[in-house]
Formats: C-alpha cells, structure tokens, sequence
C-alpha cells in the first residue's frame, strides 16, 4: 500500500529492485495535489512501514517512481505486454478501500482501449493510456497495483476504473470495467524516470479538429495547425489531413491517436496514412520528443 500526504490518498504499487524502487501511479502520489506529495509512505505486506521519497513522477502517462531505504524487498517479474489475448486470465493485487492485500481475477476484456484515467491540476495535464481492459473487480486503492497473468508476472498496472454516475457524487466501486497500463509502456517510462527523474514524449506536432466527426482524425485546417519542421510538416502532411491509420491499425478518435503515439519511442520511424482530397496515401515520420 503507498499513502501520500498522511490521509490525502492511497493506493498501491509494484516493487522493480531489491534496493527499495517501487512504481505506482501519478495519481497515488500527487493525491489530487499540484504535484508529488512531500510525503509518501509504503507499507508492506508483512505489516512494515517505510518513508518513501519520489524519483520521478510523470503526469502523462500516470506513473511514479519512488523509493525506500530497504534492500531486502522482493522485486516482482515484470512480462511482455505485447502478446496479451482477448479472453486471458489474469488477477489484480491492490488495496482497494484500504483492504491491503486484496486479490481479485478475471479476464483480459479488451485491449488497445484509449481511456482517460486522470488529470493532474497543477499542470492540467490529461493521462490518455492505450489500455488493458479487465472485469477482475478493481476499485479506489487498486491504483498502482499489479495486473498479473496466470505465471505471476506483471503485464499492467491498474490505473483507473469505469465509474456509473452517483447521486451522492462519491467514488463507486467496481461495475467490471477496470483499466491497466500496459507492462511494456510501463517499464520505458519508469526506466527514464529512474534514470533522469522525467520521461519524454513522442509527439507529431499537429493540432487536431476535436470538432471533426468524420472517418479518422482530422488535422485543423488552419496554418498553425501544423507545427513548422515538426515531424508531421517534415513528412509533407498538411492542415486539413485526415489521419486514418497509424502503422496500419485504423485511428478513429484524437485520444486514440494519442495513445498509439505515446506508446512508441522519441526517433523511431512510424507509418501514417492520410487522406487529402479523396485520395489516400503512407507517409512516413520519425517521431520527435515533446517541448515539455
């Protein structure tokens, strides 16, 4: 279980090195505030407790690294997230409402879903993951928690959960829609936040019509819609673009356009294909880091 700021928030994390680094959500340390919270505390399941302090936290991608002064912690087995199937088992671990230790099981309900799983005040900054959907029961507390497959190894970290509307306007509990980060976006942003205490983006430098309802994602047909020798303009697309595929898989909505891009690495090479003027065409770009 990881609690920020004394009674401001909880939930839970993933152990990653003997030497005390433990992963969790953004959203579990910063509990609601402007950024880390000063304060962070682990308790363990053999009933220890430790003061934690924060490597690195990243809004984007609602991660956070952080770290006890502990070397005799049990890391987890981190697996591919590459390979997961509609159907598969898997179990979630958390400390939903406080009950640490909790574990639940269900099945992978989809993949590749583009959801919303937090925004951060201090910087408005929105978390758009390309995520795991799962109906293994996941409610506040389970954020930063594993999603397991059958072998034990972590191929997610539960991040977020489907909310029906209440009249109360309190928080609700599972209704079979939970999310997971995919372990393999995981691993690259906790890696840069361990390393340099930040992660970077990849970005295409467009500003996209969140008002276009056609096929694809269209690009604003405005002149600064398309940032000048950004990765887009370098590739030749244009403002009013429609974006329909990236890397062969169809893009339907800006979010999901988002989350295919965050989910690849700053220089790696993508294929996009557009449509301009009824005909449609591939062009390629090399991804490029975000100025933030």
């Amino acid at each position: 279980e990881v609690a920020s700021g004394g009674a401001m928030g909880s939930g839970s994390g993933v152990v990653l090195s003997e030497d005390g680094v433990i992963m969790t959500n953004n959203h579990v340390v910063s509990a609601g505030g402007d950024g880390p919270a000063s304060r962070v505390a682990v308790n363990f399941a053999d009933g220890s407790r430790a003061e934690a302090r924060v490597l690195g936290a990243d809004p984007i991608s609602d991660i956070a690294v952080i770290k006890v002064d502990r070397d005799d912690v049990t890391p987890i087995t981190v697996g591919n997230s590459n390979n997961l199937a509609v159907g598969q088992d898997v179990i979630a671990i958390g400390s939903p409402l406080g009950l640490a230790g909790t574990v639940t099981t269900g099945i992978i309900s989809a993949l590749n879903r583009p959801v919303l799983t937090s925004r951060d005040p201090g910087t408005n900054t929105t978390s758009v993951i390309d995520a795991i959907q799962t109906d293994a029961a996941i409610n506040p507390g389970n954020s930063g928690g594993p999603l397991l497959d059958m072998d034990g190894r972590v191929i997610g970290v539960n991040s977020a959960i489907a909310q029906l509307p209440s009249a109360s306007g309190g928080q609700g509990g599972s209704i079979g829609l939970g999310f997971a980060i995919p372990s393999d976006q995981v691993v690259r942003i906790a890696d840069e936040l361990i390393r340099t205490g930040r992660a970077v983006h990849p970005v295409i430098g467009v500003q996209l019509d969140l008002q276009y309802s056609g096929e694809g994602v269209r690009v604003l047909d405005r002149p600064e819609a398309v940032e000048a020798s950004g990765p887009a303009a370098k590739a030749g697309i244009e403002p009013g673009d429609v974006i329909t595929a990236f890397e062969g898989r169809p893009v339907s909505s800006p979010d999901a356009l988002v989350v295919l891009i965050r989910s690849r690495k700053v220089g790696e090479t993508v294929a996009l294909t557009i449509r301009r003027g009824g005909a449609e065409k591939d062009v390629k770009m090399t991804l490029e880091a975000s100025g933030d």
